[in-house]
């Protein structure tokens, strides 16, 4: 390779975000009207716990049964009356807000997008330091790219790049399958993913290609590099030709030669696991 490693590295931790301003007043949610129209529905016990959790989400409105209010101890439901207070309603209303078929689990809450982070926002480390990127090529079942940010938040990957376009919204199916990661991984969103690996190039990441027919496994792939991006291609298809184009090198998992290929949050699950083990060589 004739690129060089540049000198200053970026932290393994996620990214932190932004903390919003000041508590709401929590009668003020009551009324259950979207303040935008970018609003949206989390549900599932994990996904509202864990956004109600996060002071960098603005709250609109809470509704949960009474027996999942009934359920929760009594520092729970208080820290969570503090920041917005709940409406006790039937789990049928609840089902009536939200998508089809959506498994609430008796709680739901409306709330404002995080802030919208860029690739300049990417936490900086020193050199002794490792970061791991995911770059998602085009995946776009809500369930595997939420699956997939449970596991880059289980071994400290750093965020997940996705394009605008061909990636489903950060809501819903998605945060129920991100099991309350959502507020732990950062999402970054691009307009041109080409253009996107060209800066993360810039800003001294090696960019893995994970790919099942590549000659070399990931393992010796990652070994060397300090700060890696590792791109993932959407089910079935795998890399676009562009984007494996513009990867420094292609590496594949170590599987059984019985069968083809993973699911995509499987080989994620596995990559990331590989990546957090690693030890690089400076």
């Amino acid at each position: 390779m004739s690129r060089s490693k540049p000198a200053n590295q970026r932290s393994g931790k996620p990214q932190k975000y932004p903390a919003s301003s000041g508590r709401k007043n929590p009668r003020s949610n009551r009324q259950g009207k979207p303040a935008s129209s970018q609003d949206n529905w989390l549900y599932g016990d994990h996904a509202v716990m864990a956004a109600l959790a996060n002071p960098a989400r603005k709250l609109r409105r809470l509704v949960i049964t009474k027996a999942k209010l009934e359920a929760l101890d009594i520092d729970t439901r208080g820290g969570i009356e503090e920041r917005i207070a709940p409406e006790v309603i039937d789990k049928d209303v609840i089902s009536a807000l939200l998508p089809e078929n959506a498994i609430h689990q008796g709680i739901a809450l409306l709330t404002a997008p995080l802030p919208e982070l860029s690739l300049a926002d990417l936490p900086k480390a020193d050199v002794s330091e490792s970061i791991v990127v995911a770059v998602l090529d085009q995946v776009t079942d809500p369930q595997n790219v939420g699956a997939i940010l449970r596991s880059a938040a289980a071994f400290d990957v750093s965020a997940l790049i996705v394009p605008d376009r061909h990636s489903p919204p950060v809501a819903g199916v998605l945060a129920k399958a991100a099991s309350g990661a959502l507020e732990i991984v950062p999402i970054i969103r691009v307009g041109n993913l080409s253009r996107a690996l060209d800066q993360l190039a810039e800003d001294g990441f090696w960019r893995i290609g994970l790919d099942g027919h590549a000659t070399q496994e990931l393992e010796d792939a990652a070994k060397s590099f300090q700060k890696i991006a590792i791109v993932l291609g959407a089910e079935g298809k795998g890399l676009r030709p562009l984007t494996a184009q513009k990867c420094d090198l292609l590496a594949k998992l170590p599987i059984s030669s019985r069968i083809e290929s993973l699911n995509v949050s499987n080989a994620a699950a596995i990559t990331f696991y590989e990546l957090a083990r690693r030890t690089p060589n400076a």
